[in-house]
């Protein structure tokens, strides 16, 4: 199968200035991945490194196993391991890794706009893609919660009520997420958390905004729950986990407001009893599992497109 025809920048740093025709393009063709069609020797003999400098696990094993289906030679990188504990700066680790033949790089970091800055100084014909840097973006993610929200909902965004409920301010997920549904022309994008927890940097542009969860759950056709970054925000920002649940935990109570086949969502990892409950999670209305295996499909498609395109 031929990849689609898209216009994708070199490399995928964010989904703030994607056009809509290049999205829809790289989520039918997640689609066709997640259907099990693909060549396995797509990426045959193209090196590609997963360059992590933060922890993760769905991220990391996704991009090694969307690597390794297309055929690529896939080097997992460690930072705890590696010449940066003796002071390696990230820059030059990239660039002795692409010395050594190596074309693809995707890169976690701690620091905002730290991918964009490292593809800077990237040779011709080597590409990045941004597996999350800081609180700025996260781009696969909001591109396999895309590709779920239209496996359960169609393609037809502009009817969807969506709603984004928790810690929006430190979450490079909910701005990639934002970004996506905006472009695909939801119809109704509410986003509800505590005000110490939302932006006032215009992500929240264009969307309803609520500090009252039960009345944000009305009538919505899918609930994005956000975990709550405690390791990203200074100390007072909530009162206490107990509170937190309280006033915007996930429930199967509370879930009962939305309409009856609403989607619940979390890009993990959760905290159960504090974002949401484990009767929800593991619920019959839970795409969370879903939204791992998608992650797969859709790093596929970004690679492809970026390594072959």
């Amino acid at each position: 199968m031929n990849a689609p025809h898209t216009h994708l920048p070199r490399h995928l740093l964010t989904l703030q200035d994607l056009e809509r025709g290049t999205l829809d393009a790289l989520l039918v063709r997640a689609q066709a991945f997640a259907e099990g069609h693909y060549d396995r020797r797509s990426l045959d003999g193209i090196a590609v490194c997963t360059l992590f400098f933060e922890p993760s696990t769905r991220t990391r094993m996704s991009f090694t196993l969307a690597a390794q289906r297309l055929g690529a030679d896939v080097i997992n990188f460690d930072a705890s391991t590696s010449s940066t504990r003796k002071g390696e700066t990230a820059l030059d680790t990239l660039k002795n890794l692409e010395a050594m033949g190596v074309r693809g790089f995707v890169v976690r970091h701690h620091e905002d706009g730290a991918v964009a800055a490292l593809a800077q100084h990237v040779e011709d014909g080597t590409v990045l893609v941004n597996a999350g840097d800081g609180r700025s973006a996260h781009p696969t993610q909001g591109l396999l919660d895309m590709l779920t929200l239209r496996q359960a909902k169609g393609a037809d965004f502009s009817k969807l009520k969506v709603l984004m409920v928790g810690d929006v301010k430190h979450s490079r997920v909910a701005r990639s997420d934002l970004q996506a549904l905006r472009t695909l022309g939801t119809g109704d994008i509410r986003v509800c958390g505590p005000a110490s927890l939302l932006p006032d940097d215009g992500t929240l542009q264009g969307c309803n905004v609520s500090h009252d969860l039960d009345a944000a759950l009305e009538g919505v056709d899918a609930v994005m729950m956000l975990r709550l970054q405690r390791e990203r925000m200074e100390e007072g920002l909530i009162a206490s986990l107990d509170d937190y649940h309280r006033d915007f935990g996930l429930t199967s109570t509370r879930l009962k407001r939305a309409a009856s086949d609403a989607a619940v969502m979390h890009p993990g990892p959760i905290n159960r009893g504090v974002e949401i409950t484990d009767e929800v999670a593991d619920g019959p209305q839970s795409l969370i599992l879903r939204q791992v295996s998608n992650g797969v499909a859709v790093r596929m498609a970004v690679l492809e497109a970026l390594l072959r395109g």
